[in-house]
């Protein structure tokens, strides 16, 4: 039985993260270890998770790719669950991702969010404006789901393959998307939507928040270089393909090595 860490950055969301860990205690499958990194918070996030059992190393440094790789870092379990602080994982989340995980060569699950206390109207525009175009854009670049960072899972072995070349010190990557661009591209990554989780409306909050985002997706694109390219990771793809089909795969370890 794989041990589960699930890890989650938190700055300043004391409220969103006590939801969160409510929701983590009642899992029918329950968490082996709580990873929760205060990323310089001002409010009391680090006493909640430390009530909550959690352990709580800190991040001073603003940055959330800098929290979730130090939290990755931490986390002892075979297999590492990511969620945000703002994340309302269902009570069988954890059990339906190790099920999952278990499909022989998945390398990471992932699953969309859901707006939490909003009408039909919302959730409908969420869907249509937000999730679906990121998923399908994504995909389009990537040659495969990405990884959505409210809502994921991968083993240890996957974070340890690529953890040297995330970019935990560049405060402007949206660091889900960086670290899906370091996967191999043949590696399978599984997008299921019994992972959905709720979710805060943020990214519809203001025209400001929506810009942001933009700009930390395009500056990710930019600081991958090469191996952001959709022509290139689709190539590597289709060779994979290709050569499993044939019965000679290639090593996982070639992408990591260039």
């Amino acid at each position: 039985m794989p041990r589960v860490s699930v890890v989650i950055p938190v700055r300043d969301d004391a409220d969103h993260l006590r939801r969160c860990l409510a929701a983590l205690a009642v899992q029918t499958r329950p968490a082996d270890e709580l990873v929760v990194v205060d990323n310089g918070s001002r409010d009391d996030g680090a006493d909640v998770a430390r009530a909550a059992g959690a352990v709580v190393p800190s991040e001073p440094v603003p940055g959330i790719a800098r929290a979730a790789s130090l939290g990755y870092d931490t986390a002892t379990g075979d297999v590492l669950v990511r969620l945000d602080a703002d994340s309302v994982p269902p009570p069988h989340w954890i059990a339906t991702a190790l099920d999952l995980l278990a499909e022989p060569a998945v390398v990471a699950v992932t699953g969309p969010g859901r707006p939490l206390g909003h009408g039909l109207a919302v959730r409908a525009l969420w869907d249509v404006l937000y999730m679906r175009p990121y998923f399908a854009l994504m995909h389009s670049a990537l040659s495969r789901p990405p990884l959505y960072g409210s809502a994921m899972a991968m083993h240890r072995s996957t974070w340890l393959a690529v953890r040297s070349r995330v970019h935990r010190d560049d405060a402007d990557v949206h660091d889900d998307v960086d670290l899906s661009m370091q996967l191999d591209p043949a590696w399978p990554v599984l997008l299921d939507p019994s992972l959905t989780v709720g979710v805060s409306a943020r990214p519809f909050s203001s025209l400001p928040s929506a810009a942001l985002r933009t700009r930390r997706a395009l500056h990710t694109f930019r600081v991958n270089g090469r191996r952001a390219s959709p022509t290139r990771r689709w190539a590597r793809r289709v060779r994979a393909a290709v050569r499993a089909a044939a019965h000679a795969p290639r090593p996982l370890a070639w992408w990591c090595s260039r």
